[in-house]
């Protein structure tokens, strides 16, 4: 055998040896994916079984130590800003218990652990105590391992941290709209401020040319944001949409999200709590 042929049967053999190599690394990944998908997804549903428990209120007993191994969140179900923590919890799988609370009559001992009366709140066991949903999502994101849901680089970081302040002047916007309307006053004023800054965010997500905000795949900014879009429907505002298509695909795109749907309410069960809100008489517990 000439030693030409057995160079080319070397490599023959070495290319499909690497092409092995290769498949059985993909196969590896899928595997660990769907073993990472099915352990968040039976969080998820643990998680979603814990927060349905009513609202603790002024006089109910505090609940003992946060067990070994958990996070405990203080939540109020319908509350915009403690589901972007429930989001992150659930998006990186993270074993947590909810505590609801109702926010019109609040236990004592939830003030002393938030002076300001505010959820989301965190309590880890060794009794630390974070508050403020942006800094109880990025605690949750540095602290526990699994997936990362804010960039790798600082200037990615700032990239998000600039996004969102600037999102945070559209919404009042989505309170002010629903509520002029339901006092009778002339809101179209209000209605174009909002179709002008979904505008905006059309155009830096087109700039991005990405899914999401974050890149193709859902980032901290992403979950973030999400909360006041899904309550658009409820709050009869998706027509501020109308100007947005990239905006309008990208609500499509998280709706579709698990971490999103493990977390949601039912289009009905939203409006009747507003209702409720609206009327100034919060019914934290509907549908319980």
């Amino acid at each position: 055998m000439s030693s030409q042929v057995c160079f080319a049967k070397g490599m023959t053999a070495r290319r499909h040896i690497g092409t092995l190599l290769v498949l059985r690394a993909e196969e590896h990944v899928r595997q660990r994916a769907h073993t990472e998908y099915l352990q968040a997804d039976t969080v998820c549903r643990q998680n979603r079984e814990n927060g349905r428990l009513k609202s603790k209120d002024k006089g109910s007993p505090e609940p003992g130590p946060v067990p070994k191994g958990q996070i405990r969140l203080y939540s109020m179900r319908f509350c915009p800003f403690a589901q972007r923590t429930r989001l992150v919890l659930n998006a990186k799988g993270i074993k947590h218990e909810v505590i609801n609370i109702q926010l019109r009559d609040k236990p004592e001992w939830f003030l002393k652990k938030n002076p300001l009366g505010l959820v989301p709140l965190l309590e880890t066991a060794a009794g630390e105590l974070i508050y403020e949903s942006p800094i109880t999502c990025e605690y949750l994101d540095e602290e526990y391992p699994g997936r990362k849901l804010l960039p790798s680089t600082p200037y990615g970081r700032a990239q998000q941290k600039m996004m969102l302040e600037n999102f945070s002047k559209i919404l009042p916007l989505t309170y002010k709209i629903p509520m002029g309307r339901q006092k009778g006053e002339e809101v179209s004023a209000l209605v174009d401020e909002l179709k002008e800054k979904f505008g905006k965010l059309n155009e830096d997500l087109e700039k991005k040319k990405s899914k999401f905000f974050g890149g193709d795949g859902v980032s901290m900014i992403d979950y973030l944001m999400w909360p006041w879009f899904e309550r658009l429907e409820a709050f009869k505002l998706t027509d501020c949409l109308d100007g947005a298509p990239g905006l309008q695909k990208w609500v499509e795109r998280m709706s579709e999200d698990p971490v999103v749907k493990a977390c949601r309410h039912s289009l009905d069960t939203y409006e009747a709590y507003y209702k409720t809100y609206i009327e100034g008489k919060p019914n934290f517990d509907y549908g319980l």
